[in-house]
C-alpha cells in the first residue's frame, strides 16, 4: 500500500488536471451547441447554402455538430492506431497531449480574431479532445496499476478527477466575465502541461508493474495493424459487450442532453448566461459523483466486484426514464440527468476501467480507444437524430424510447459481467 502511494498521488494530480482543463472548456462548448444562431456556430457560406435550399441550419445545430464529430472520430481512429502501434508509450503519450496543447493555442488566436464558424469547429474539437485524452489516461492507468490496485485506487483517482471537474466550471464561472472566452483556453493549456509532467513521473511505476507481472513492455512499440482495435471489438465478446454498454449509455445521455439544450435555447439566449447555467449543472453532477467515489466506490469494487458498479447505474437510469415517461416535468429531467451522469462517473466508469487491467495491451490501448471514441460518437450520432424525430411527438415519446435504450444498457451490463468472470484476476499481457 505504501509503495503505491506515490503513483496514486501522481495519478490523482493527472486526472485532476485533465478534467479541470476540460471542464474549463465544456461550458463554453455547451453554450455554443445550445445557440439558436447558426451564424454563431457555422461559417456564413454553410448558412447561406442551407437557406438557398429552403431550410434553416439553426434548426439542426446539434445534429450537424454531432455528425461532424463522428466523422472526425472515424478519421482520427486509424491515426491513433498507427501512433500506438509504431511508437513506444514514452513517445505517443506526450505526443497526444502536445497536439492538444497546440490546438488550444490555435483556437486562442481564432477566438481573439472572431473567425467565422469558430463555434462549430471548437465544439467538435472539444468532443474529440475529451474522448482521446481521457481514453489515453485510463489506458495508461491500466499500465500503472494491476487489478487489485485498480479496485482499491480507481475510486480515489476518479474522485481526483471529479474535484477537477468541480474546479473547472467554477473557474469558468468566475473568469469568463473577466478575461473572456479566448483567454479561458490558456487556462486549459496550463492544466494540460501539468498532465505532461505527470506522464513523465508515472512512467517509472508503469515499467515497474510490467516487470513484476512479466508483462510486455510499454517502452517498446506495440506493433500490429492500425485497425486492430476495430477487429478486436468485433470478435471479442467481452469487448463487444463493453462497446454495447458505451453505445446505450451514450444513448440515454444524449436524449436527455437534447431536451436540456432546448430549455437552454429558450431561457438563456446569451452565450455567457448559458455557459454559467451549464457550469452550475456540472457542479451539481460532480458534487454527487465525488460523494459516491469517496464513500462507496472503493468498498463496492473490493467487496462485490464490478457487477453492482455496472448494474446499479443502469437500473437507476431505467427507473428515471420510467418516471419521466409518466410525468415529463422539467425538474425531473434535470434530476434524472444528474443521477445518470453521476452514476456513470462514480460507479460504471471505474467498474469498466478495472476490467481493462486484466486484458492485453492491444485491447487496452487499441480496442479501448475504438470503444471510447468511435462507438461513443456513433451513439451520439444515432441518438441525436433519433431525438430530432421523437421530439415531433413530444417529450413523453422521447422518454418512452429512452426506457427501451436503458433496458438495452441493462442487458449489455449483464453481458459484460458474465464475460469478465472468464478472465483471470491478473491476466498477463502478451
Amino acid at each position: 500500500m505504501l509503495g503505491a502511494t506515490p503513483p496514486l498521488l501522481w495519478s490523482l494530480l493527472y486526472f485532476f488536471s485533465l478534467l479541470c482543463g476540460y471542464y474549463v472548456l465544456r461550458p463554453v462548448r455547451d453554450a455554443m451547441g445550445a445557440s439558436s444562431s447558426a451564424q454563431a456556430v457555422f461559417p456564413v457560406a454553410w448558412v447561406d447554402w442551407a437557406a438557398a435550399r429552403g431550410f434553416a441550419l439553426g434548426d439542426y445545430v446539434l445534429q450537424v455538430l454531432f455528425s461532424f464529430t463522428f466523422v472526425a472520430m472515424v478519421l482520427l481512429q486509424p491515426v491513433y492506431g498507427a501512433l500506438v502501434a509504431r511508437y513506444p508509450r514514452r513517445v505517443f503519450l506526450p505526443v497526444v497531449y502536445l497536439f492538444f496543447i497546440a490546438c488550444l493555442l490555435g483556437f486562442h488566436w481564432i477566438f481573439q480574431h472572431e473567425v467565422p464558424g469558430r463555434g462549430g469547429l471548437f465544439f467538435i474539437w472539444v468532443a474529440v479532445f475529451n474522448m482521446f485524452a481521457v481514453t489515453v489516461f485510463w489506458s495508461f492507468m491500466a499500465d500503472v496499476f494491476d487489478d487489485t490496485q485498480a479496485k482499491s485506487f480507481y475510486g480515489y483517482i476518479g474522485a481526483g478527477g471529479t474535484i477537477g471537474a468541480l474546479v473547472g466550471p467554477l473557474l469558468t464561472t468566475i473568469l469568463v466575465g473577466r478575461i473572456g472566452v479566448a483567454n479561458l483556453l490558456l487556462v486549459s493549456v496550463a492544466f494540460l502541461a501539468v498532465c505532461l509532467l505527470c506522464i513523465l513521473k508515472l512512467g517509472h511505476w508503469a515499467r515497474r508493474r510490467e516487470r513484476m507481472h512479466h508483462d510486455a513492455s510499454g517502452e517498446r512499440a506495440m506493433g500490429g495493424s492500425m485497425l486492430a482495435g476495430l477487429r478486436r471489438v468485433a470478435t471479442d465478446p467481452l469487448l463487444r459487450g463493453l462497446a454495447l454498454i458505451m453505445f446505450f449509455g451514450v444513448g440515454v445521455g444524449t436524449l436527455l442532453y437534447n431536451e436540456q439544450a432546448a430549455i437552454v435555447r429558450t431561457f438563456y439566449p446569451d452565450a455567457r448566461d448559458a455557459a454559467r447555467y451549464y457550469s452550475i449543472i456540472d457542479g451539481a453532477v460532480n458534487a454527487l459523483t465525488l460523494l459516491v467515489q469517496v464513500l462507496v466506490t472503493r468498498w463496492l469494487l473490493r467487496r462485490h466486484g464490478v457487477a453492482p458498479a455496472l448494474l446499479i447505474p443502469a437500473f437507476a437510469i431505467l427507473c428515471g426514464y420510467a418516471l419521466l415517461a409518466l410525468s415529463p416535468m422539467p425538474l425531473l429531467v434535470a434530476l434524472t440527468q444528474i443521477a445518470t451522469r453521476a452514476g456513470e462517473f462514480s460507479l460504471a466508469k471505474p467498474g469498466r476501467e478495472t476490467i481493462y487491467t486484466r486484458v492485453d495491451r492491444e485491447a487496452r490501448y487499441k480496442a479501448k480507444a475504438v470503444v471510447d471514441t468511435v462507438v461513443y460518437r456513433a451513439g451520439d450520432l444515432s441518438f441525436v437524430w433519433l431525438h430530432k424525430w421523437l421530439a415531433l411527438f413530444g417529450s413523453r415519446a422521447v422518454f418512452i424510447a429512452g426506457m427501451g435504450v436503458a433496458a438495452g444498457l441493462v442487458f449489455a451490463a449483464a453481458s459484460v459481467i458474465r464475460e469478465q468472470r472468464k478472465l483471470p484476476s491478473s491476466r498477463r499481457s502478451s
